[in-house]
């Protein structure tokens, strides 16, 4: 083996070993959580004001990750700079704000230097902590052990495993809020308009329905010959059948035609609703577009026909319509 092979192999091993270690150092993290989650998400979600949450160093960008990501799943959260706090920053902060601070060492001298102001303040202090014996555990109201083994970096000083289980804990924060305040879709597109976050959820399949004329829509007892046209004349792949009364009872696909073709020698004299497939998928009109495609993906479909609450046909949206609006 070549000097460059073993270099290779030893660094494919050494990043393996980063994953490994970053990967258990998250895993480890489930044992510490314990009523201190339920504490957390009643205190931030009771008050009156946002999440302020400050870091210094490698623990600040992970601070502004968790911010962020509080921020976009409704919980309005700004990031502080402990070391811009002391010069006017601090004002950032209200009575009815909550804390949310990280240190691995919990003793930086900055995040130290704003205790006097938030006990003044007497605003809940959250503590993201890597020692629970430290100065700034003891003066938390809530604090998350998010302690590593080890760092990955084999010189054991670059903040990588403690950065990331620091970071892991803010995501599984922010999601328990999410599901505390029953954020919902039509929300997460409030802060996400643009951008493929937003695309799926910004459009119901109401806005992208094919409807009016262009409905290939044919009462059940029409011949299967004549559905065969009206699928040909709509160019949608399909035709939905409905009874005297209007309501939808089945559907005549691009599939079904070959199937039913293999099947009868003689198709002149067959009614549509003797071969048409029954109870096919429906979907509101009110629903988000991206229902509408997991049904499509799921059941390996390229249409759903769209129903209002007396089972009425009112449309129907094609995968075409889907990839058109960036949603698929």
């Amino acid at each position: 083996m070549t000097v460059s092979e073993l270099n290779q192999t030893s660094l494919t091993a050494l990043a393996k070993s980063v994953l490994d270690i970053e990967a258990n150092s998250i895993i480890k993290l489930k044992e510490r959580i314990n009523d201190n989650i339920n504490t957390a998400v009643k205190t931030i979600i009771s008050s009156k004001g946002r999440v302020i949450v400050t870091g210094m160093g490698k623990s600040g960008h992970i601070g502004r990750k968790i911010a962020a990501t509080l921020s976009s799943t409704g919980t309005p959260a700004y990031f502080l700079h402990p070391a811009e706090s002391t010069h006017g920053d601090s004002g950032i902060i209200t009575r009815q704000d909550v804390v949310i601070a990280l240190s691995n060492s919990g003793e930086t001298k900055e995040l130290l230097n704003l205790l006097p102001l938030i006990k003044r303040f007497e605003v809940p202090l959250i503590a993201f902590v890597g020692k629970t014996t430290s100065t700034l555990a003891n003066m938390a109201d809530i604090i998350f052990d998010v302690s590593v083994e080890k760092e990955a970096c084999p010189l054991g000083k670059a903040p990588t495993a403690s950065t990331t289980a620091a970071l892991a804990m803010g995501d599984a924060l922010a999601i328990c809020l999410l599901k505390q305040r029953g954020f919902s879709a039509e929300d997460f597109l409030m802060f996400h308009p643009s951008g493929s976050l937003g695309k799926g959820v910004l459009y119901t399949v109401g806005n992208l329905m094919i409807k009016g004329d262009e409905l290939p829509v044919a009462n059940e007892n029409i011949k299967f010959l004549d559905a065969i046209q009206i699928i040909t004349d709509k160019k949608l792949g399909c035709v939905i059948l409905t009874d005297d009364g209007g309501k939808m009872t089945g559907v005549v696909t691009d599939g079904d035609i070959r199937r039913i073709l293999m099947k009868h020698m003689n198709i002149d004299d067959l009614i549509t609703k003797d071969v048409m497939t029954q109870n096919p998928k429906t979907v509101s009109e009110n629903a988000l577009a991206v229902k509408a495609l997991a049904l499509m993906e799921k059941h390996s479909i390229t249409s759903v026909a769209v129903c209002d609450q007396n089972k009425k046909p009112i449309g129907i949206i094609h995968i075409h319509n889907l990839l058109k609006a960036g949603v698929a």
